[in-house]
């Protein structure tokens, strides 16, 4: 753990804040060690040493306290948290909500289809061409084992399954009560045989590159690129689906779009 980061990260923050307006004529500004202990419901010589870089390394618990205390934005409180050396813990409930820039991004890629997903695999947000070619607006883990929605027959079909079943386990470990989730498991596990069996193998997948050959009513067989990015603040991904510059795939992308 970088003690000495940690502290200065405290140290900056603490003096950034606006204190009381009874304390308005004090000499220093931010607010008083003391102030922020009572803020983050810890004792002043425990807040005094992590200060000093002389702490011990402090728990989940008092991170959490500490990010309530100096009211830190998602990304800062990743920071403390790995300033500490852990990991910042999610919030109670998978995120819902898609975070205007996000959303504005889908609009700017008109050559890739773009969606969003949330730890639960419900279809967040979308751009038109990725409506043109996947029929989205469902969660992808009824359609790839319920059969809910388009399905379009694909050969990356059974190592999609390993990542949906790899994604739903983290979930259900980081939102045990979550109800939504909870149902939609429940039901994979009700409809589907194969949902069953791979969720006991516990598969593991990062997300990443994948490729896939997709059958479209309309445009036909499609060579596909899948590229993901991370929301890590909202436990969102988005995935990029793009064809090589100059294939038929890709001027076929042109006319769905």
């Amino acid at each position: 753990m970088p003690r000495h980061e940690l502290a200065r990260f405290l140290r900056d923050r603490r003096t950034a804040l606006r204190p009381p307006e009874k304390g308005a004529d004090r000499r220093t500004p931010g607010l008083r060690r003391e102030e922020v202990a009572e803020l983050a419901h810890m004792s002043v010589d425990y807040y005094t040493r992590l200060e000093q870089a002389r702490g011990p390394r402090p728990s989940p618990t008092i991170l959490e306290g500490l990010s309530q205390a100096f009211g830190l934005a998602p990304a800062e409180r990743s920071h403390l948290f790995r300033l500490a050396g852990a990991l910042a813990p999610p919030g109670s409930s998978v995120t819902r909500n898609v975070r205007p820039h996000v959303a504005a991004m889908l609009e700017r890629l008109p050559q890739t289809g773009a969606i969003v997903t949330d730890a639960a695999y419900d279809v967040v947000a979308w751009n038109p061409l990725a409506e043109a070619l996947l029929g989205v607006g469902t969660n992808l883990a009824r359609r790839r084992f319920l059969g809910e929605g388009h399905r379009y027959e694909s050969t990356s079909a059974e190592e999609f399954g390993h990542v949906v079943v790899a994604r739903l386990r983290r979930a259900a470990d980081r939102y045990p009560h979550d109800a939504r989730l909870t149902s939609l498991i429940a039901d994979l596990h009700a409809g589907s045989e194969e949902f069953r069996r791979i969720w006991r193998t516990r598969p593991v997948h990062a997300p990443g590159h994948r490729t896939k050959t997709v059958r479209h009513p309309e445009a036909g067989t499609l060579h596909l690129n899948c590229d993901v990015l991370l929301v890590p603040e909202d436990d969102q991904e988005v995935v990029l689906i793009t064809a090589d510059p100059g294939s038929a795939s890709a001027r076929a992308l042109s006319r769905l779009a």
